[in-house]
């Protein structure tokens, strides 16, 4: 907005009108939001928003408004009442949030089982699925390189075991990646039709 539109918005806002307080708060709502977000401290920021605070401010100044016990001579006043009004509610919230998280004690662990690092059962009967696609997709005498695999031997490591060549295992595994992409898209495709 330019001065001239907030000395006129200024003028309506001193005669209690709700139309100018409303245009007022979408004129200097994004600059006290700023204002709010460069004080709140990082570990508050997932307590509440910058909006919130704008938005408790703007209440209370719209019944001042309403009324009529504000008047503001310039614009200037105006922006400076009404950040130290989003300032002072800014603080009044802090001091709210610091004296819960003063209070607040985590649970004792009363039985309460922390969550599982093994695989949900959806997770297993997938994986046991895919594993038999895989021994069905290769010659039986891979199957002992898939099963080192699968324990997570890096090839290097398969070779050595099964006394064969590094690229031998990288050429076996690629091949069967290529054929497990396929039978997985062939399969796909029935689905869908």
């Amino acid at each position: 907005m330019n001065v001239d539109s907030l000395e006129t918005l200024l003028d309506q806002l001193n005669t209690g009108s709700d139309e100018a307080a409303e245009c007022a708060f979408l004129a200097y709502e994004p600059y006290l939001r700023k204002v709010v977000r460069r004080l709140l401290p990082q570990n508050l920021r997932a307590k509440f928003d910058s909006i919130d605070v704008v938005q408790s401010v703007y209440c209370d100044v719209l019944v001042a408004f309403r009324a009529g016990g504000m008047r503001f001579t310039s614009v200037p006043q105006l922006r400076a009442f009404l950040i130290t009004a989003t300032r002072n509610r800014f603080i009044d919230r802090v001091r709210q949030h610091h004296t819960a998280e003063r209070l607040e004690r985590p649970l004792p662990n009363a039985g309460l089982a922390a969550p599982s690092a093994l695989p949900r059962p959806s997770e297993s009967a997938a994986a046991g699925e895919l594993w038999e696609r895989l021994l069905a997709l290769c010659p039986p005498e891979h199957h002992s390189l898939l099963a080192l695999r699968r324990s997570g031997a890096s090839a290097s490591e398969i070779a050595a075991q099964l006394g064969m060549h590094d690229g031998s295992v990288r050429r076996i595994l690629r091949e069967l990646s290529v054929r497990l992409a396929c039978s997985l898209s062939s399969n796909s495709q029935l689905v869908k039709r």
